[in-house]
């Protein structure tokens, strides 16, 4: 699959790493002679960050090429974004080009955070609105307009969360809430009552928390209490008629408001460079959502929904040889020493029973109807250093077997062909309704004797234990 990217400014060049990271091609054409480098700085950004939100691999990185022309770029495109400067004039210029040189069935999107479709359009093109939120590679919201159906899967299987708008309007949602939140901002600075850092500890101190988890309605459906949103709108509707915010009236944007607020903006924050800035930013990130992930909420349910699609099927027989795992070193495994801490050794171990199991046909999805192996005793030897980003596979073989028992024996390789752990588990079969070790279905039983004799006539490791016992 190949994306072409139309501009490589920040969030050009976030598209271009959410599409590479997860195993896209991806061709840009930027006319800035720092592109290659600003991009660039974007890229390993994005690859210390977005591999810390998930607990699988992502796909093996595409191929990054910068064009000199729109044509060259979007050739042979899945996927075209433009990412161009917010002026119409300028998008209805590049959408002419893309769409006299793009394939018919190539996706376009535009990344505009104000134009409707209707306006990008005007001149017969056919693009639609995919306006994503920095960092792209993190963030998973992209609001689409008039976009084909087909697209909200493509977002998908790259991480994000497509949310279809069902009305074009200026500035789609999340940036018409933004521009009240701004422009009362601006007031309240312009006023003397807050500066720039007041009023961002305001927010994220208090209710921008709560926005990050919650949003806006299921917050204050639980503000109303056990009477719940009604509640809440009697109480807290009357303020809505009170001279509370200046949302329909905008401070004039002239020199001495721009120059008090870059001030007291760079006071705040000035003695970071803004890639500390994206770095910090993205740590934070990664920790809040990777605690949604484990919650299964939020734009972390997103997240474990994309993991799971990562390894779909992992599992293989090839010459007699069953492969129960494969992966690369992800980061959050990592300790304080810099490689692989012992903990996950277990885990991916555990994982490639787990994945033998379902080669033999246990659904471990659904346990209520049959039963499961439940896993008695593991033994691990750690054999060699494994370091963030190797890619290794695991191989496991049947040491002994009968209805009630299993006993698995697996080694880790690491890409070099070197063995850097093994582990010998012992399972028994559990029956889900009574809790009690019973008798394995028939079909598992053949699967399990068909994976044994592939192996029956090779000796025993040297470091396994006794077998059946």
């Amino acid at each position: 699959m190949k994306a072409a990217i139309i501009g490589g400014g920040v969030i050009g060049g976030g598209w271009a790493a959410r599409f590479l990271l997860n195993g896209w091609d991806v061709d840009i054409f930027d006319l800035d002679p720092e592109a290659e480098r600003k991009i660039g700085e974007v890229l390993s950004n994005a690859r210390q960050a977005l591999p810390h939100l998930y607990d699988k691999a992502l796909p093996n990185e595409g191929k990054l090429s910068f064009k000199n022309s729109i044509a060259t770029c979007v050739e042979n495109a899945d996927w075209v974004q433009e990412s161009v400067p917010e002026r119409l004039d300028l998008k209805l210029k590049v959408h002419e080009e893309i769409n006299n040189f793009a394939p018919k069935t190539a996706f376009i999107g535009s990344s505009t955070s104000g134009f409707k479709p209707s306006e990008i359009n005007q001149n017969g093109t056919r693009a639609f609105v995919a306006h994503p939120f920095n960092p792209v590679y993190l963030l998973p919201l992209v609001e689409l307009v008039g976009a084909p159906q087909d697209s909200g899967l493509i977002l998908e299987s790259i991480g994000m969360f497509a949310l279809n708008i069902r009305k074009e309007i200026d500035a789609h949602i999340a940036d018409r809430l933004l521009e009240a939140v701004w422009r009362e901002a601006l007031w309240l600075v312009k006023d003397g009552i807050a500066t720039t850092e007041e009023i961002d500890e305001s927010i994220r101190m208090g209710f921008g928390l709560r926005w990050a988890q919650m949003g806006l309605f299921e917050t204050y459906r639980i503000a109303g209490g056990e009477a719940g949103m009604k509640h809440f709108m009697a109480q807290f509707g009357p303020c809505l008629s009170l001279p509370w915010t200046k949302l329909m009236d905008v401070p004039e944007f002239d020199d001495a408001l721009v120059n008090l607020i870059a001030e007291q903006s760079d006071a705040q924050s000035g003695s970071l460079s803004i890639r500390e800035l994206e770095r910090q930013r993205d740590s934070n990130l990664i920790g809040f959502m990777r605690h949604l992930k484990a919650q299964n909420w939020g734009a972390g349910k997103v997240i474990a929904q994309h993991e799971q699609k990562l390894h779909a099927k992992i599992g293989s027989i090839e010459n007699k040889k069953i492969t129960t795992g494969k992966g690369r070193v992800l980061p959050s495994w990592i300790d304080y020493n810099g490689h692989m801490t012992e903990y996950r050794y277990g885990q991916i171990l555990a994982d490639g029973v787990d994945e033998l199991l379902i080669m033999a046909g246990l659904d471990l999805s659904d346990l209520s109807q049959g039963g499961s192996y439940f896993t008695v005793e593991n033994h691990v030897n750690y054999l060699s250093e494994m370091k963030l980003g190797e890619e290794y596979h695991i191989e496991a073989r049947i040491m002994a077997f009968d209805d009630k028992r299993l006993h698995v024996y697996q080694r880790v390789y690491t890409e070099n062909g070197s063995c850097a752990a093994s582990g010998e588990h012992m399972l028994l079969y559990v029956d889900a309704k009574t809790r009690k070790v019973g008798g394995a279905p028939k079909q598992i039983m053949e699967a399990l004797n068909q994976f044994a004799a592939y192996h029956a006539n090779i000796d025993i490791p040297n470091d396994a234990g006794k077998v059946g016992k």
